[in-house]
């Protein structure tokens, strides 16, 4: 089936305390989103979009000229939130498996996303997730308790779809309580697959994140 991978970067870096968004920041000599977008062109016969908001376009154009990057990929505008920027993305995508992304997770391996692809086409779709190495506790408003954290996972991207299946679940009204892509599909009634994803498939949202993200690429 004919592949394609929706690359999210809406970011504002805030949390990051930097000047521009953190998709732009440089990770070993390069914008991290140069990396993400790297790491799916890794896979054959791939058709990448990416989803920016329409005020950092010119710059993105401008950082491609600068470092070269000459990597095919669909530029779509994004909307005021993630849930409007994927459904927007999703407009320049025909029928095939989808693999929706956030682009400031640079570190995902090419076996990751093949497992993640062909789980999609096999059972319908494909989050990536990772068991919680720490102990949790669940808190409300008449204090907290121990939970078993063996029944809880951390779910990261890419998260595959049957590309028909999203895009129409995406016809629901945004809601408070889609909280990704995997939420969205569900809402709709489908039952999502969980696949092992990586602890190395980090998300850079603090400048300690960035820094790790620079161990990690060495060490990958």
């Amino acid at each position: 089936m004919k592949k394609y991978a929706l690359i999210v970067a809406g970011g504002k870096g805030l949390r990051m305390g930097a000047e521009i968004p953190k998709q732009f920041l440089l990770l070993q000599g390069k914008p991290v989103l140069m990396h993400t977008i790297e790491a799916f062109a890794t896979l054959s016969d791939i058709q990448i979009v990416l989803v920016l908001p329409q005020s950092q376009m010119s710059y993105w154009q401008e950082l491609t000229t600068q470092y070269s990057f000459t990597i095919p990929h669909t530029l779509v505008s994004g909307g005021d939130t993630r849930f409007q920027s994927v459904k927007n993305g999703l407009s320049a995508v025909s029928d095939g498996l989808v693999a929706i992304h956030d682009g400031v997770r640079p570190i995902v391996s090419q076996e990751l996303l093949a497992n993640a692809y062909d789980t999609c086409e096999q059972k319908g779709n494909a989050v990536l997730a990772v068991r919680l190495k720490d102990s949790i506790r669940e808190v409300d408003l008449l204090g907290n308790k121990n939970v078993n954290r063996n029944n809880y996972y951390l779910i990261q991207t890419p998260q595959v779809f049957h590309s028909s299946e999203i895009i129409a679940a995406y016809q629901q009204a945004e809601h408070d309580n889609f909280t990704d892509d995997a939420s969205v599909l569900e809402s709709a009634g489908a039952k999502i697959h969980l696949v092992e994803g990586s602890y190395s498939n980090i998300k850079i949202t603090t400048p300690e994140d960035l820094a790790m993200a620079e161990v990690l690429m060495k060490l990958n």
